[in-house]
């Protein structure tokens, strides 16, 4: 008696150990990091060399190359209380809490239940007749704890948590673009507002120049020496310089105001302290190039999100076959309370359960062809991230270069224009050149050391703007490691375009 009562758990352990040996297989495509073929080398710098990334990881602090510590503590101050920082590691822990829920399915359910009614009968049951020994008014306790699993025969259900998890390190890879950019857009925040500290440091200087000069004008009218006309000019320039400071402190004010928000803090009461120091200017290593792909965070991300589609082509070919759920349930059920716990009053169940769609109008066949649309587009997408980082960097060291011929030209015309001034003002001190000569040479000698500032500005924010290209900062190569590794790399650059989806 007791061996027919277990035969039905044997039979069970059976189907379990049928399903544990088929659950090796899987209808995901065989999955490889799609390719774009890339250009062996930079226009704006040397050639592709092989990067070892353990040696050339980016840098956490690449700000410091700067070596301002008023950014180095605004830069600390945005990683802990940046609003933008806070809405991104959101999504990022979203992103795991839905990789653990993906998981469960790994694991038996198990749940308890319970029930205690009292029910009446009616007089015009079905199949009670009036002199039925049934009673009227009877109870229906129960007690019972149930569990269930699902056999991962196709795959399912490890494909759906392949996906989660590389979902999850999507968006860790967005988390650190997210904190990339913010960090970015603060330091060119923070060099025009120190661009903006030294034209009002030059344009201070200038107004109290041009002062001397209309008082120098005054006591010459006011000695016949000098007419009206040049009375006018001189304070019309001086009018316009001051215009020109008030100008500057405004866009001071504004560049301070957008830093504000970036580290997390209102507008009002927050300030910088002002300081004219040229910031330096960082080195742009050779291994520039080489460290692309592997550092920038958006195109990680990317690579993740193509990986998760194709998982998720496996999920939806699975369902063209059927589905085995093991289940079992045990319990005690009475119609006294009294009884509800004794031997008697005992049932359970177990066995397997199958289930299989016939006919569904074609909603799988629409799934899986959602599923490889998916994947097209998070193949393209990636393939995009890549020719832009390209372009990225394309962008940053052609700036870098031309900006620094720039830099160098107006550098010398602000020195060829100040000599003029200084003559110029000697000579109508003299009375060799009339005002007007004066004027022009303050006009341009102003503009060129203003255009020297702008200039210097805009190359420290393509630098800015480089380090973000190469996903953070570089590490230091001699030349000769990446000349003699150059001929090594090959025609492309891993990207995307790996397997046919669906196949594999």
């Amino acid at each position: 008696m007791a061996k027919a009562r277990w035969r039905p758990l044997a039979g069970a352990a059976g189907i379990l150990t049928l399903a544990q040996g088929l659950a090796g297989c899987s209808f995901a495509p065989h999955y490889e990091p799609p390719k774009v073929a890339l250009a062996p080398k930079f226009d704006g710098m040397g050639p592709w060399v092989p990067a070892n990334p353990a040696q050339d990881m980016p840098s956490e602090t690449w700000w410091t190359a700067y070596q301002d510590p008023q950014l180095d503590a605004l830069e600390q101050r945005l990683l802990t209380d940046s609003p933008s920082l806070a809405a991104a590691l959101a999504r990022h822990d979203r992103a795991r809490a839905m990789l653990r829920e993906a998981r469960a399915d790994l694991f038996p359910q198990v749940g308890l239940g319970g029930t205690l009614t009292a029910n009446r009968q009616s007089d015009q049951r079905p199949l009670r007749s009036n002199g039925s020994l049934q009673p009227d008014y009877y109870g229906a306790h129960t007690v019972s704890a149930s569990g269930s699993y699902e056999a991962d025969v196709w795959g399912r259900v490890r494909a759906n948590i392949s996906a989660g998890r590389a979902d999850a390190q999507a968006a860790a890879d967005d988390l650190a673009d997210t904190r990339l950019q913010l960090q970015a857009e603060l330091a060119e925040g923070y060099i025009v507002l120190r661009g903006q500290d030294r034209e009002i440091e030059l344009l201070t200087s200038t107004v109290a120049a041009y002062s001397r000069a209309d008082h120098m004008t005054e006591r010459r009218f006011a000695g016949g020496i000098a007419n009206g006309m040049e009375i006018g000019q001189s304070g019309a320039q001086l009018a316009e310089a001051k215009a020109a400071l008030a100008e500057a402190r405004n866009a001071r004010a504004l560049a301070e105001h957008a830093v504000a928000t970036l580290v997390g803090t209102p507008a009002t009461g927050f300030s910088v302290p002002a300081s004219a120091r040229p910031l330096p200017m960082p080195e742009v290593p050779v291994s520039v190039p080489s460290t692309l792909l592997e550092r920038r965070p958006d195109i990680a991300a990317a690579e993740r999100r193509v990986a998760a589609a194709n998982q998720r082509i496996g999920v939806a070919k699975a369902a063209f076959f059927p589905s085995l759920l093991l289940g079992g349930q045990i319990g005690t059920q009475t119609t006294s309370v009294a009884n509800l716990f004794t031997a008697p009053t005992t049932f359970w169940s177990i066995g397997p359960n199958v289930a299989f769609t016939l006919l569904d109008g074609g909603r799988r066949h629409a799934r899986v062809r959602e599923a490889r649309a998916d994947w097209e587009a998070a193949a393209a997408t990636y393939r995009g991230k890549v020719l832009s980082a390209v372009q990225d960097v394309e962008d940053g060291l052609s700036q870098l270069h031309h900006l620094g011929d720039e830099a160098m030209a107006e550098t010398r015309a602000a020195q060829q224009a100040g000599q003029v001034e200084t003559l110029a003002t000697r000579r109508y001190e003299r009375g060799a050149v009339s005002y007007l000569d004066v004027v022009n040479a303050q006009t341009t000698a102003l503009r060129t050391r203003q255009q020297a500032i702008r200039v210097e500005t805009r190359r420290l924010q393509a630098s800015v703007r480089l380090f973000r290209a190469v996903g953070g900062g570089w590490s230091l190569r001699t030349p000769g490691k990446a000349d003699a590794n150059a001929a090594a790399l090959p025609a492309t650059v891993p990207a995307t375009k790996g397997a046919e989806p669906g196949k594999g």
